[in-house]
């Protein structure tokens, strides 16, 4: 599943373009195809569809997961969910089999969502809280303190790893990153956050937006999913890594089941009655 590095990754191609690919900004839409009714959560399919004509595209925004394109008149929202992707191809490419819903621009290009596995969502809404409220804070944001962290990790006491996880804690963390921050901060996975001492939560908020950063660097992991082009599954620790040496001390990386999700992580360089770094 694509997480924030991923999703911010296509963000900032959108933005951008490159010298083949115009940036998606300031394309104005002429029409919509929409090939899965069920990729729109909301308004209802026609409305969607009649609502977007006419729309230009003012900017690019992203809260944890999800990806924000705001119009002139609303806003466009996508979650990727397993296998989702946006892209910007020629108006003349034809439709491939997974494309569920695609926009297209008085420029000659169109936005495509293709989504293999059917589970991303798409709103069209003039109040995007409706849509982002209950989510937690962006842990890249300099507004979440070490202190605060620190206290939400309190007021809970619940396994560290799908807290995590959880988007109402903490917004835009997947499978992979979370293994590799609680790897790089010395915390087993299946700790309670209630008992992690302050200096635990702070070395694990710092490793959470060092291990965020590279991925965004390395333009996301190509790995489980349909992205293309990313590099970080090649700088990964512990994620996938099930019987290969620890990079640290040598000890073979582990494998278990935490909250229905795999989960590994080094027995040695993460102990359960304690961090160790």
């Amino acid at each position: 599943m694509p997480e924030l590095p991923e999703v911010e990754t296509i963000r900032r191609g959108l933005i951008s373009g490159n010298g083949e690919i115009p940036p998606l900004l300031h394309q104005r839409i002429t029409s919509v195809d929409l090939f899965w009714r069920k990729t729109v959560a909301s308004p209802d399919p026609l409305q969607f569809i009649q609502e977007l004509k006419g729309c230009e595209i003012i900017d690019l925004s992203r809260r944890g997961k999800f990806l924000l394109i705001n119009l002139d008149r609303e806003t466009l929202i996508f979650h990727l969910r397993m296998s989702g992707d946006l892209r910007m191809q020629p108006a003349g490419e034809p439709t491939q089999q997974h494309d569920r819903l695609q926009l297209n621009f008085n420029s000659g290009w169109k936005l495509v969502f293709n989504d293999t596995r059917k589970f991303g969502r798409a709103w069209l809404t003039e109040d995007p809280q409706k849509v982002l409220s209950g989510i937690g804070p962006e842990p890249l944001d300099s507004d979440l303190t070490p202190d605060k962290f620190y206290a939400m990790l309190q007021v809970r006491s619940r396994q560290i790893k799908p807290l995590l996880m959880d988007q109402r804690f903490l917004a835009g963390l997947g499978n992979i990153y979370t293994d590799e921050a609680l790897f790089s901060a010395g915390i087993h996975p299946l700790r309670r956050s209630d008992t992690l001492t302050q200096p635990e939560a702070e070395r694990l908020l710092a490793a959470i937006r060092e291990v965020l950063q590279k991925g965004i660097l390395a333009k996301g992991a190509s790995i489980d999913w349909v992205y293309r082009g990313g590099d970080f599954q090649n700088h990964f620790q512990v994620y996938k890594r099930t019987g290969s040496p620890c990079l640290r001390c040598g000890t073979p990386i582990q494998r278990i089941v935490v909250g229905q999700r795999s989960t590994h992580f080094c027995p040695v360089c993460q102990p359960q009655g304690g961090s160790h770094v």
